[in-house]
């Protein structure tokens, strides 16, 4: 298995972008489809565990767009083979109080292009590296 090929890891890289763009304008629509819509899919939040995408689209709908902004670092995508990739990063929102965030989500390519199947969101106490 080859892991980061260039055009793949372009590819994930630029589906990566394009859901942070969403999140911070809080485009929900556009967030929705970065997605699979699949029962099977799967989000850990930083106050809840969301099963399937029709609970991820509630809890995108009902959640309050205040003091989402945030700021990435140490970003890692790793692609395995053409389908299949993982997007680990850390982020600091000024509303979290100095807390360190933490994301990881599952993207796989389908037919219809590159969609997150699990993800993971939760944040340690600032004094954490």
């Amino acid at each position: 298995m080859e892991i980061d090929i260039p055009e793949v890891k372009a590819e994930v890289e630029a589906a990566f972008a394009g859901y942070e763009a969403a999140l911070a304008a809080n485009d929900v629509e556009a967030l929705d489809g970065f997605f699979r819509a699949d029962p099977r899919t799967i989000r850990y939040g930083g106050g809840e565990n969301l099963y399937g995408i029709e609970e991820i689209r509630a809890f995108r709908k009902g959640r309050s767009p205040a003091g989402i902004a945030r700021t990435l670092e140490r970003t890692v995508i790793t692609t395995f083979g053409r389908d299949f990739a993982v997007a680990s990063t850390m982020f600091r929102r000024e509303s979290d109080g100095g807390r360190i965030g933490r994301q990881q989500q599952t993207w796989v390519r389908f037919a219809e292009g590159w969609r997150v199947v699990a993800a993971h969101v939760s944040a340690l106490p600032a004094s954490m590296p």
